[in-house]
């Protein structure tokens, strides 16, 4: 860890030890709260300074394991809050909260480093403009499109297709924007931070990457101040090198889960379940860093864990209240093979608006719900009948959701190597103009399974010239 050098003459003394948290007298003045401080044997325990409880005695939270301190211990005060390491030679590495490279090549040489400790971009700074962020998949620009500069959540369990979802945002990131993605991990187990990592790099996607994690069985104070580091990073390339930033977050629950832990172990009165009564200001600091500048943006996509599926959970209503996207990822979508597995009608946007979108594109989206949300109805008695039971206008609309779902599909750059599909970027207005025709019925000669896993509808175009061809050659 990078800190100012040690001063002597403001020592400290251990005065009791609560787990995590440590309180430390001093016989001057006190460290200003999120000053390091360092004890145990080798100086290897960290301390954060969170609360001046008397004129000489704080309370700190450790950021490493407190194994073997002990009361009467000398600390040492870095005059140094946390930093993080900021600079062009930490893309492709990986990092735990301190700045310390932990993906084996070796130490981070020629950065610069700052305090994780920023404040929120000034109103006079922010863009006043509602842009949207553009991925080159085709079913979040068109149903739920990102805001430039907002924050998106990412609902999803194991096995719908979360990470391939992530990698593909950077990968199309770099291609598209030119810009870099920080992977933050909260609470991240060591085997989905290694796998992710191996991932990343096979696909190709490393090399415009940066990933910072604080580990499951890290501290709270490690998990609380994770998010902090990654986005000081973050704000490096988006305010220094005024470059675009996709910053992805996995999980903001877990964030506030620390923070839960956190206040806990200081003995602070919890609110409404058990909570932290200083969750939605801990969170408001956070978010607020996230934002469009003058110089850039910072977009972020944050994955959010839903406690026994109870959306009224404080944590998950704070949450809420900052984001200006959910995509949803069903299990159901993967289970039929329509991947990306993103459910069209959970999914939303507050840019989906006229003013903002454009009219052609807000009432294309709205037609394109109504006619999956209508063949979602018809299901059950399609199951049941059979589709010849129902009217001619409703085996319309199942033909035409069934196509706009697999039209939907795309294959993705980063499962080349898996599908043997080469990848595709698709622009917000080719896939706009493929969704059209397919609800003008342009496409009723050709089968649903030429809308699976294409680009463009160029792509569709070309196999229906192919299929007219192939029967004027068999013609006698």
């Amino acid at each position: 860890m990078k800190t100012a050098a040690v001063s002597r003459t403001t020592d400290g003394v251990v005065q009791a030890i609560q787990g995590t948290i440590i309180d430390i007298s001093f016989s001057g003045q006190l460290p200003p709260v999120h000053t390091i401080l360092r004890t145990g044997n080798n100086a290897s325990v960290y301390i954060e300074v969170l609360l001046h409880l008397e004129p000489h005695l704080l309370r700190g939270i450790a950021l490493t394991p407190t194994r073997g301190l002990s009361r009467g211990m000398k600390v040492s005060n870095t005059d140094s809050p946390l930093l993080a390491p900021v600079g062009k030679n930490i893309l492709s590495r990986m990092f735990n909260i301190f700045g310390q490279a932990i993906d084996g090549l070796g130490p981070i040489n020629d950065v610069s480093w700052r305090s994780i400790h920023q404040p929120a971009p000034s109103l006079l700074r922010r863009s006043a403009k509602s842009e949207i962020f553009e991925t080159g998949i085709k079913v979040i620009d068109v149903l739920a499109p990102l805001e430039r500069g907002g924050k998106a959540g990412l609902f999803g369990g194991a096995g719908v297709g979360k990470t391939v979802l992530l990698t593909e945002m950077i990968h199309n990131m770099r291609g598209k924007h030119h810009g870099v993605s920080i992977f933050c991990g909260i609470g991240e187990r060591c085997r989905e931070g290694e796998e992710l990592y191996r991932d990343m790099r096979d696909a190709g996607v490393l090399p415009n990457t940066v990933l910072v994690f604080g580990q499951m069985d890290e501290p709270p104070g490690c998990r609380f101040r994770v998010g902090n580091a990654a986005l000081t990073m973050a704000e490096y390339f988006r305010d220094d090198e005024r470059r675009d930033v996709l910053l992805l977050i996995d999980n903001i629950f877990r964030f506030i889960q620390a923070g839960s832990e956190v206040s806990g172990l200081l003995g602070q009165i919890p609110s409404r379940l058990g909570y932290q009564p200083t969750l939605s200001t801990e969170l408001y600091r956070f978010q607020e860093r996230i934002a469009s500048t003058d110089a850039g943006a910072i977009t972020s996509l944050q994955a959010v864990y839903v406690p026994a599926d109870d959306f009224t959970d404080p944590a998950v209503v704070h949450t809420f209240s900052h984001l200006s996207a959910s995509i949803v990822l069903s299990r159901k979508k993967a289970s039929e093979g329509l991947f990306p597995a993103i459910d069209p009608l959970e999914s939303y946007s507050k840019m989906l608006s006229a003013d903002i979108v454009g009219k052609r594109h807000y009432l294309l989206a709205q037609e394109i719900r109504k006619t999956l949300a209508e063949y979602e109805e018809l299901k059950d008695i399609i199951a049941m009948l059979g589709i010849e039971e129902i009217s001619k206008e409703n085996q319309r609309t199942v033909r035409r959701a069934r196509k706009l779902e697999r039209f939907l599909t795309q294959p993705f750059v980063t499962t080349e190597q898996f599908s043997g599909i080469p990848g595709k970027l698709v622009s917000t207005q080719e896939a706009l103009d493929g969704c059209e025709k397919i609800l003008q019925d342009a496409f009723d000669d050709l089968p649903e399974s030429a809308f699976y896993m294409v680009g463009s509808i160029g792509e569709v175009e070309a196999k229906r010239k192919e299929q007219a061809d192939g029967k004027r050659s068999d013609a006698p």
